[in-house]
């Protein structure tokens, strides 16, 4: 039974609750993102480069003279696709630094200066005068 209780305090202390609900919100956000960029900045950069697909980009490497055709497959080297994640990569970045630089001007306050420390009381003022009177009154 004491393993189920230490298993809930675990489960129930506030940061692994925060922590699972960053991680859900993160990503919802992620697929939020993704779907931004698949669905609007992408067709968008694929117009302004009139179609181009670096995705498709490959190269196939030679077979040797001694390897029948048949038999063996030639190996491909599929750079297109890593340069699309590349750039899908840093696209998201980009968007996601534009969303929490937007949400942060959104949520920044304006910064006062501190106040001035409030002025002593009456007492206290009064208790230094009768101390820097007594340390004169020694001086003479």
């Amino acid at each position: 039974m004491g393993l189920i209780k230490e298993f809930k305090e675990f489960a129930m202390r506030g940061s692994v609750v925060d922590l699972a609900v960053g991680v859900v919100i993160g990503a919802a956000f992620g697929k939020i993102v993704s779907t931004f960029v698949s669905a609007i900045i992408t067709p968008i950069l694929g117009f302004l480069t009139g179609g181009i697909d670096v995705k498709d980009w490959k190269y196939t490497l030679p077979l040797p003279d001694s390897m029948p055709e048949g038999v063996w497959k030639a190996p491909t080297l599929a750079y297109g696709e890593f340069l699309q994640v590349v750039i899908d990569f840093t696209i998201i970045a980009f968007a996601i630094f534009l969303a929490i630089k937007v949400m942060n001007s959104l949520t920044k306050t304006k910064e006062t200066a501190p106040d001035a420390p409030p002025a002593p009381p009456e007492d206290i003022l009064l208790l230094r005068e009768i101390r820097d009177s007594l340390k004169n009154r020694q001086n003479i």
